[in-house]
């Protein structure tokens, strides 16, 4: 069986009489910031998660208009960022994997790696959430895992409801948490790289010392 990250490839064999709650975490991550880490602290905390897997996208198909950094370098980057939380790990499921990635081909991969004790639960953000009835692969979802929306700076959760609502799709659990608005984005991160400003901070330090030892987000010409 494949593994799916060092901390928590055997979740649920310990005591099979147990229910173990097990987050996960996906994007591009590009860098992983603050906002990403504390978002994840919150949702364990709220939902008893006995962990969370962070999931560096491989060829994210919604990111085709833009320029992505290296799949080794956002996994290297989430890897020491997650380091210090034993509650944290960081899988290469999706970047090991060819073509594109799809939430349910991970989420199915995740499904029949962990014994039936194992519930997943699927992080994202409000906005993303809005849009679920419309993921590919939309009607297994709702029975691989639960969905927890999470707000994001500017947007609401009611508007997320909202929506999800008007698409007529009554296919999931959905969970909600409104969590503390760190107004953070990895587009802003790699503006003030590329602009020479600090991001101390606003990523852990062995992130940031990273990005500056492999040269990433250089100025753009």
């Amino acid at each position: 069986m494949a593994a799916i990250c060092e901390r928590f490839d055997t979740l649920g064999l310990e005591d099979p009489s147990r229910t173990y709650r097990l987050g996960i975490m996906g994007g591009t991550f590009d860098p992983i910031h603050m906002g990403h880490l504390s978002c994840a602290e919150e949702v364990a905390d709220a939902f008893h998660l006995d962990g969370v897997v962070f999931m560096p996208a491989g060829d994210p198909w919604m990111k085709h208009n833009r320029r992505v950094s290296g799949a080794e370098d956002r996994f290297a980057m989430t890897r020491l960022a997650v380091a210090d939380n034993p509650k944290f790990c960081v899988s290469r499921i999706e970047i090991d994997r060819a073509g594109e990635t799809y939430t349910v081909d991970t989420l199915r991969i995740m499904r029949s790696h962990y014994p039936d004790n194992v519930e997943l639960y699927f992080i994202s953000g409000a906005d993303a959430i809005a849009n679920i009835a419309s993921w590919r692969g939309a009607a297994e979802l709702g029975a691989l895992a639960h969905f927890v929306g999470v707000t994001r700076p500017g947007y609401s959760m009611d508007r997320a409801r909202e929506e999800y609502l008007r698409s007529q799709e009554d296919l999931f659990d959905l969970h909600q948490l409104e969590i503390t608005a760190l107004a953070i984005s990895s587009t802003d991160l790699r503006t003030k790289v590329r602009n020479g400003q600090s991001i101390r901070y606003l990523t852990p330090q062995p992130v940031v010392e990273y990005i500056q030892e492999h040269g990433l987000y250089p100025l753009e010409v």
